[in-house]
């Protein structure tokens, strides 16, 4: 290897918003991250939703409102 191109590996730490921390090695230094496998759906098995922008209220409110509308529409 060339010396003096390469950028410098040194040790880091991944800090999750659930509390989780793991040391690695990195080039960029410490990471903080907002859900790791500890914490993540996929690798928990429990049924949890991740919004971080509000779509999932959003998306209830459009069409739950709807729902509950067409229902009471309906003639018995």
């Amino acid at each position: 290897m060339k010396s003096g191109i390469h950028p410098e590996y040194r040790e880091a730490v991944i800090s999750c918003a659930c509390g989780n921390k793991v040391k690695t090695r990195s080039t960029v230094g410490d990471i903080k991250v907002d859900i790791c496998s500890n914490c993540h759906p996929f690798f928990t098995g429990t049924q949890k939703i991740v919004d971080t922008e509000g779509r999932v209220e959003r998306f209830k409110k459009k069409y739950v409102s709807k729902k509950k509308s067409e229902k009471s529409a309906k003639p018995a």
